[in-house]
């Protein structure tokens, strides 16, 4: 699972293909369940950003806080689930650009956070699915990040409570952004893949991660 995360300063997305001129970002880079934050989307030559909540709020939803709870979408149920189907089969996909995101890991029964980001520094795209809704008569756009069962990688198996099904989240590399994008629900499961070997993990402190929220 994956909770909460960074994205990219307005300088680094230019290395995801997003260039300056299409960012308006005065909202805070650290990103809560609820919080609104840039998703990459299909444009119609390029890429193009969007601010979404992240927590999905499907279009028949009434409140806001529909999106405390659905952040992730898990790859075996996404088809399925009542809050992801219509977003699911409407191929409403999109990129989440990350920076770094947090998970905790258990080391004598207690919890410790760490920061996950790649090893050459760059920022990632995270696989996601978004959905409109109309609450008190505002367009609200939200976006779950996808996962998938962790309990055999050897790398996010570590996460998490040790009893606990372990889950990681899907990173489309940038060969892949655009194909991803554009494909359909029946081609999604291509892009399920594994992450690679090439994440690090480094401790953190839960004050400073609490601090960034407020």
């Amino acid at each position: 699972m994956c909770s909460n995360y960074e994205f990219p300063s307005k300088q680094r997305f230019s290395l995801l293909d997003i260039h300056e001129e299409q960012l308006e970002l005065e909202i805070k880079s650290h990103v809560y369940p609820l919080a609104p934050a840039p998703i990459i989307m299909r444009g119609t030559e390029n890429f193009e950003l969007d601010i979404a909540h992240f927590g999905l709020i499907p279009s028949w939803a009434k409140e806001l806080k529909f999106g405390r709870h659905t952040y992730n979408a898990r790859t075996e149920t996404v088809a399925s689930k009542p809050s992801f189907r219509h977003a699911w089969v409407k191929n409403q996909f999109a990129l989440v650009p990350v920076d770094v995101f947090y998970e905790p890991k258990y080391i004598e029964g207690n919890s410790h956070w760490f920061g996950i980001s790649h090893t050459d520094g760059n920022p990632f795209t995270v696989a996601a699915i978004y959905d409109d809704a109309h609450i008190d008569g505002k367009r609200i756009r939200s976006f779950s990040m996808l996962t998938m069962n962790a309990d055999k990688h050897p790398f996010m198996k570590q996460f998490h409570r040790p009893d606990d099904e372990k889950r990681s989240i899907i990173v489309i590399p940038e060969e892949l952004r655009y194909d991803w994008l554009h494909c359909s629900h029946e081609e999604a499961n291509d892009f399920f893949i594994e992450m690679k070997d090439e994440f690090i993990a480094k401790p953190q402190n839960k004050e400073n991660l609490l601090d960034k929220k407020n």
